[in-house]
């Protein structure tokens, strides 16, 4: 699965830190972004996406279908 975030869309929330902090983490700017795709089972990382509130989190099969939003 392949992970992003869409900084435009991303307010610093940081729910998805707080469900998988091995895969995100903040920058400078106060947005997230992605550390290691691998570092969460895709569940955790669904869990993640689904927690941001402006569906910032963008995930994608290995195709580039989206999966999510």
């Amino acid at each position: 699965m392949k992970v992003r975030v869409d900084r435009a869309l991303c307010i610093g929330a940081a729910n998805c830190i707080g469900i998988a902090p091995a895969v995100f983490k903040m920058d400078k700017e106060n947005k997230a972004i992605v550390l290691d795709e691998k570092g969460a089972d895709d569940d955790t990382i669904l869990n993640a996406a689904e927690a941001c509130p402006t569906q910032a989190i963008v995930l994608e099969d290995d195709k580039g279908n989206t999966i999510y939003p």
